[in-house]
């Protein structure tokens, strides 16, 4: 990656910088998780561990490793190093690895507004916030146009806690009779 994508690099940062991103890299983790691109969680984990490893070098009196938390036992210490390593490496190859849809799996070109109505209603019409952003991602619906459904009068789609469902003129939508 070019400096660019991955900003200063960490053995550059002040003290301050380094903790103050570093801080920022765990409290963004699962919002890249759930709702990044496999670019920008690949970017996010390559960028954390970077500011880790530095924060480490500079520091490792105030992490376990030299805060008398350190596994005596160095086999022990490795081997689960090893496994956290395999463990990055699966889920990475998880990310490169999603099959391409055949053109018979191929679904035609539709309406992402319908297609995301459609998907709530064959869901029972409610799914939860997390479920519903990710079949808005599969569908491809631009997310000013989905929030567009929400604030639409009548609204389209409303919110009932952490579930997103659709309303009754959601479902005339669907049917054509809006």
């Amino acid at each position: 990656m070019s400096d660019a994508t991955t900003g200063v690099p960490a053995s550059e940062l002040s003290d301050e910088e380094l903790e103050a991103q570093g801080t920022r890299a765990h409290e963004t983790r699962n919002w890249v998780f759930l709702h990044g691109s496999a670019e920008q969680f690949a970017h996010h984990t390559a960028r954390m561990l970077e500011l880790e490893r530095e924060y480490v070098r500079r520091h490792p009196k105030r992490t376990w490793q030299g805060s008398g938390g350190a596994a005596t036992d160095i086999a022990q210490t490795a081997a689960s190093w090893r496994e956290t390593v395999r463990a990055v490496i699966a889920q990475l190859e998880a990310l490169v690895d999603l099959p391409d849809p055949s053109p018979a799996d191929a679904a035609p070109a539709t309406d992402p507004v319908l297609a995301f109505l459609q998907k709530l209603a064959d869901n029972g019409g409610r799914l939860n916030k997390l479920e519903a952003h990710q079949i808005a991602r599969e569908v491809g619906l631009d997310p000013a146009v989905r929030a567009d459904l929400y604030r639409a009068d009548p609204q389209l789609v409303a919110t009932e806690g952490t579930d997103r469902v659709l309303t009754e003129a959601g479902r005339a939508r669907l049917a054509g009779t809006e």
